[in-house]
């Protein structure tokens, strides 16, 4: 589990097959290795992968054949120099995103980046030729003000449109200095991550019991009245 708050910025380089050597930038690099151990996970870009190997200035990770097909890790061309790092959250840490799993549900891709007297404002939507899935997978977890990783960046989101195919955020001089979210151009394809608990909601909503005389039945209505929407 992440947080969505980066940490360091590194540089990925395949060795071949499914097998990578993400080394951390040497101004950071104490931040990701001081004490990481054989079997920690770290997020890369959002993507949670398994310290295999520890080296120097750096990791080893192995990339499944899922992660390959619904990240960027699978692209012929990165669309950033760096990526982005975070290393697992632990019990009693303080959590300033939210919850990010690391499990990326599929590849974005920029629009449109504005800059603004207080922040940055990046659009993005997902191109249909790579991904045609992607809308029945992240579109539905795209809600106004709700939460979403970019690249592994906990974001809020400002503005969507209706079906959740396309999506504005607003990143603050600090995050936008400090993660890729700086160096990437218009076309640049991004990890998304929707946000876990709308899809616990989903799950729960998608296998109600019948409601009793005791139970009242779980619904978009009885959550909002709760708090939950």
């Amino acid at each position: 589990m992440f947080t969505g708050l980066i940490q360091a910025l590194g540089t990925i380089h395949p060795l071949g097959g499914d097998r990578f050597d993400i080394s951390c930038r040497p101004d950071a690099s104490h931040v990701i290795l001081q004490d990481l151990a054989i079997g920690d996970s770290v997020a890369v870009d959002g993507i949670c992968l398994t310290v295999e190997e520890i080296l120097p200035q750096g990791f080893v990770a192995t990339a499944s054949d899922e992660t390959l097909r619904r990240t960027t890790l699978g692209q012929e061309h990165r669309s950033a120099p760096y990526v982005n790092l975070e290393t697992s959250v632990r019990v009693g840490s303080k959590l300033g995103g939210h919850f990010v799993t690391g499990h990326i549900d599929g590849i974005g891709c920029l629009q449109e980046s504005v800059e603004t007297p207080n922040s940055w404002e990046l659009s993005f939507t997902a191109p249909v030729s790579l991904r045609d899935l992607w809308q029945h997978q992240i579109a539905r977890y795209i809600v106004p003000k709700g939460s979403v990783a970019v690249n592994g960046v906990s974001l809020t989101i400002a503005d969507c449109d209706p079906q959740g195919s396309w999506f504005k955020v607003a990143v603050i001089p600090h995050s936008y200095a400090q993660t890729n979210l700086s160096y990437l151009q218009i076309g640049s394809w991004v990890n998304l991550e929707g946000d876990i608990l709308g899809k616990y909601v989903e799950r729960l909503l998608g296998h109600q019991v019948p409601s009793s005389n005791h139970q009242e039945e779980i619904s978009p209505t009885f959550l909002a009245e709760h708090g939950y929407l």
